[in-house]
């Protein structure tokens, strides 16, 4: 039996990414890099070249040249590497705590030349401080010296396996603070666990908040837009615009909308699937309330849902600000073309009665030219039979009138045959 080629690689995707297996206490030290433009279309070679420089300096052997992920040791650490869609993240776990929590210092197990070097900018980073619960009081206190009271969610998680706590800010050293509190029963794999969905909460909610920026962004020029678009609709009604410039007007408009929709579209779309993995990963926490805080679910209700809500509404704005004009501009092109339909007939109609003088003047013009040859003829037919009428005796009046009706009556009929021979 044949396999399909891809039926070995499409298998192990599904186990190509295992949480970490972790031990309290311990720490987790996360950085997510993104390329500044177009991250999507990157060149991943340059994410994995920066990941083997890494490898190189503890002599670790380098995953496959197309890797999307890599776990395994780099020196006394355990290192995670993953490659996104628009960013990589980098996730160091290390045994035991630092006496002084969240110390700026922890980030320098990260070479600082390879920081230096890092093919993208820091979309963020996190500090993750694991350790074994030892009281409510003690956790409470913890809480309130390590975050700003006002931000902080802290929580119970995993049918209160740990609780959890972070405020989503950025200390002085640059970094998000997240802690995690680990009852004496909760087991590695456990721990690994939410320590990864804490890392992928910052992370998500982060790219997420790319959109915020983007809406607000577009905001001042769909202001100005939609009063262009509203005069233009008005002038439309009132015609007092020609048809032809409006729509030219209206075109500048609609070449205006699909500018902003190229450059928004992916980036809105790409906040929606982040917004949705951060609800997701916070109903895999399965929160309970402690010390009355808010949970993470809540400071996402409260902060972040109405970022998101944002993003949402100026995509919808978006889509029926291009609505509009494409109606308009269908109704424009209606009258455009019923306006044209009308000169077109109001031509035509002047061709036909130019058409109808240019047969009259024709006409005119031949009965004259029968008048005009038939003079020339009836002179030289008079030169032609002068003999004949002297042997008989006639004057040349009387010749004129006896030769001019033959005459005019052949020319006439040499005119007409010309004519139809032409038509």
């Amino acid at each position: 039996m044949e396999d399909h080629d891809l039926r070995y690689a499409l298998a192990n995707e599904l186990h190509a990414r295992p949480f970490p297996s972790l031990k309290a206490p311990c720490r987790a030290l996360f950085l997510a890099i993104k390329h500044p433009q177009n991250a999507a279309a990157r060149d991943r070679d340059l994410d994995r070249a920066h990941l083997m420089d890494l490898l190189d300096r503890h002599g670790v052997p380098h995953p496959q040249p197309d890797a999307t992920h890599y776990f395994g040791p780099l020196g006394k650490h355990m290192l995670k590497w993953e490659s996104h869609t628009e960013f990589v993240s980098y996730t160091l776990f290390s045994d035991g705590v630092a006496d002084q929590p969240f110390a700026g210092h922890a980030f320098q197990l990260f070479p600082a030349d390879w920081l230096a070097k890092v093919p993208g900018v820091r979309v963020t980073s996190a500090l993750i401080r694991v350790e074994l619960f030892q009281s409510d009081a003690d956790v409470a206190k913890k809480v309130v010296d390590w975050f700003v009271p006002e931000s902080v969610a802290c929580s119970s998680v995993v049918d209160d396996a740990a609780i959890v706590a972070s405020d989503f800010r950025i200390d002085a050293n640059g970094h998000i603070r997240m802690a995690v509190f680990a009852r004496p029963e909760t087991g590695p794999n456990r721990i690994g666990r939410i320590v990864q969905r804490l890392s992928e909460i910052e992370t998500y909610k982060t790219m997420s908040m790319l959109g915020l920026s983007m809406a607000r962004e577009l905001t001042g020029q769909m202001n100005n837009t939609e009063n262009d678009l509203s005069d233009l609709i008005d002038d439309m009604s009132s015609e007092s615009k020609p048809s032809e410039a409006t729509l030219k007007s209206l075109l500048k408009i609609s070449a205006g909308l699909e500018n902003m929709q190229a450059k928004s579209s992916f980036r809105f779309g790409a906040t929606g699937a982040y917004a949705a993995l951060v609800t997701q990963r916070i109903e895999a926490m399965r929160e309970t309330h402690v010390h009355g805080r808010q949970t993470l679910r809540e400071f996402m209700l409260r902060r972040f849902d109405p970022a998101m809500r944002t993003v949402g509404s100026s995509e919808e704005r978006l889509a029926r600000m291009t609505d509009r004009a494409t109606r308009a501009g269908e109704l424009l092109r209606t009258r455009v073309d019923v306006e044209r339909s009308a000169q077109n007939q109001k031509l035509l109609a002047s061709m036909d009665a130019r058409a109808d003088m240019q047969l009259r003047l024709q006409q005119t013009v031949e009965g004259l030219s029968v008048v005009a040859i038939s003079y020339y003829a009836i002179n030289l037919a008079l030169y032609l039979m002068g003999p004949v009428g002297y042997a008989l005796d006639l004057s040349k009046t009387a010749m004129a009138a006896l030769v001019t009706p033959p005459v005019v009556i052949a020319v006439w009929y040499m005119v007409e045959r010309i004519r139809k021979k032409m038509h």
